[in-house]
């Protein structure tokens, strides 16, 4: 009978010391799961997100999440949920464009005082929200950042800098300062895969030098204020601006001005996001000569590195074509 006590202990002991085993095993595990993503980067939206993707490249211990979806847009009407409040509760750092588009931003730094974040603008010069009004141009750079990098804070400002390749860099940068300031371990790795984009987006600089003295300053018609940046990468002046989107209803008299400033102008190019233009540029297309370009806003799409620039390269393609057919 002993030794079947004996026996049973004996067992007993085995299964724990398994067991403890088995734990022990797990627990180094999840630490090592955890070690492999110790920095937590929540974006706010595509853009943002696609030029996180390559200041990070392939460091493994970044864990990177978007908190809108990729086909979103911009995000002047976003609310946000209580699934967004949970990502942005796991985040160690916030990456946002700045400018007013994330109107919800005074709540998240409310809510999550401790969280790191990185405004994308703070150190570039933005475009006033309507440099021109009705034709007549108002204070270009209005939203001009100051000392300490931030645009001021009674001025309205057009916040796509993205849309110009000179700015999109100076954001990328300012990304890469941002984390390496955050997470001063990895800078070497960010500043160098920094360096490796910004050097892809010069080529798109250089190309963009080559359309601008195509374009040779011709007058154009905007149709989302994103594309202002466009006009000043290229050098065209602009002669009219309609912010269109999902719930802005165009009047006869705004169709008439438009005609008039095609004409008064000799405008002959009109930039427009398809999404929201397609109906008001048929309607111009056909009661002017006025050519009606749809070019992306680049504010959604694929998760891809090199989104941005494919993306950029099919506006300049567009682009390329018009002016090229202006001209001969």
């Amino acid at each position: 009978m002993k030794n079947k006590y004996m026996f049973t202990a004996v067992m007993l002991c085995a299964i724990l010391l398994v067991g403890m085993g088995f734990t022990s095993l797990y627990v180094r595990q999840t630490a090592g799961e955890t070690k492999n993503h110790d920095l937590t980067v929540v974006t706010s939206f595509y853009p943002m997100y696609i030029a996180v993707m390559n200041v990070i490249d392939d460091a493994e211990h970044v864990k990177l999440k978007n908190l809108s979806e990729p086909q979103t847009g911009c995000l002047h009407d976003f609310q946000l949920t209580p699934e967004d409040m949970k990502l942005l509760s796991t985040a160690d750092v916030f990456i946002i464009n700045g400018g007013g588009i994330e109107n919800f931003m005074e709540e998240v730094a409310k809510t999550y005082p401790n969280l790191t974040i990185i405004e994308a603008c703070k150190n570039t010069s933005l475009l006033a929200e309507d440099i021109y009004e009705n034709g007549h141009e108002k204070d270009e750079h209005a939203g001009e950042a100051h000392e300490e990098g931030h645009v001021h804070e009674d001025t309205d400002v057009n916040a796509h800098a993205w849309m110009s390749v000179s700015a999109y860099e100076s954001q990328v940068q300012t990304i890469a300062e941002g984390l390496s300031q955050a997470d001063p371990k990895h800078r070497e790795k960010y500043e160098t895969s920094a360096g490796e984009y910004l050097e892809k987006l010069d080529k798109l600089k250089a190309r963009q030098e080559q359309i601008r003295e195509e374009a040779a300053g011709q007058s154009v018609i905007l149709f989302h204020e994103a594309y202002a940046y466009v006009a000043e990468d290229y050098g065209l002046p602009v002669s009219y601006v309609m912010d269109l989107d999902e719930e802005r209803k165009v009047s006869a008299g705004e169709v008439a001005s438009v005609l008039s400033a095609i004409k008064n102008n000799q405008t002959k190019i009109i930039l427009a996001e398809e999404r929201y233009g397609k109906s008001m540029g048929d309607t111009v297309s056909a009661e002017s000569d006025a050519k009606v370009l749809y070019l992306s806003p680049l504010n959604r799409g694929e998760y891809e590195k090199d989104s941005y620039i494919d993306g950029m390269e099919k506006n300049m393609e567009i682009l390329e074509e018009a002016f090229h057919a202006q001209n001969h």
